[in-house]
């Protein structure tokens, strides 16, 4: 039970700084003037939203979250 714990705050912990670090590449992607900067705070954002829902999708599958 205790490892369940630890397992799920982990989960959590890891979806919260995921959320976080979203919020954060969409707010410099909003107040950066400068085009490049735009482009790749724009491609970090998507690379970390695919990270969050392979995450979340993994996490889910009681199947695959044990291989």
């Amino acid at each position: 039970m205790k490892a369940e714990s630890q397992q799920s705050k982990g989960r959590e912990g890891a979806i919260e700084e995921l959320n976080a670090a979203l919020e954060a590449t969409r707010l410099a992607e909003n107040v950066s003037s400068i085009a490049p900067a735009k482009i790749v705070f724009s491609s970090v954002n998507i690379l970390l939203t695919l990270i969050r829902v392979y995450f979340l999708l993994r996490c889910n599958d009681p199947i695959r979250a044990h291989t």
